[in-house]
């Protein structure tokens, strides 16, 4: 998660991961996509590059003398998940709270209907009256 906000804080890098959204891509095509878009030299790309590597929202791998970039899923889904409990943050808590609320409701039926004092105590060999 280290960085990965400031990271998406630049313009130039929320783009770079718009055009690595439609699959891996070489550096070359990032510099020239971004050229086309924005006044920006080879050296500035490199350098988004790297910290978006470094805010591991981008892989890189070596093929031959290219550097293919693509969308790093791990820190996208760490973003993500941030995001989700910000947004509700209550969502963890939900399974346990709608348990706890069962429980709940089980024990005011139970004291609804059980008898207003002790039940009875049965005899060893007698059988029990009460219905079930």
């Amino acid at each position: 998660m280290q960085g990965i906000f400031e990271a998406l804080g630049e313009p130039a890098r929320r783009l770079i991961l718009e055009l690595l959204a439609a699959g891996e891509q070489p550096a070359g095509e990032l510099v020239t996509a971004l050229q086309s878009r924005m006044p920006m030299s080879q050296p500035a790309v490199s350098q988004h590059l790297k910290v978006l590597r470094e805010a591991s929202l981008v892989s890189v791998r070596a093929a031959g003398t290219r550097r293919l970039y693509a969308l790093d899923q791990a820190g996208l889904d760490a973003a993500r998940a941030w995001l989700a409990r910000l947004a509700d943050p209550i969502g963890p808590f939900a399974q346990p709270l709608d348990a706890l609320a069962t429980e709940v409701a089980r024990g005011r039926r139970a004291r609804r209907g059980a008898p207003a004092g002790p039940p009875p105590a049965s005899l060893p060999g007698e059988q029990d009256s009460r219905p079930a």
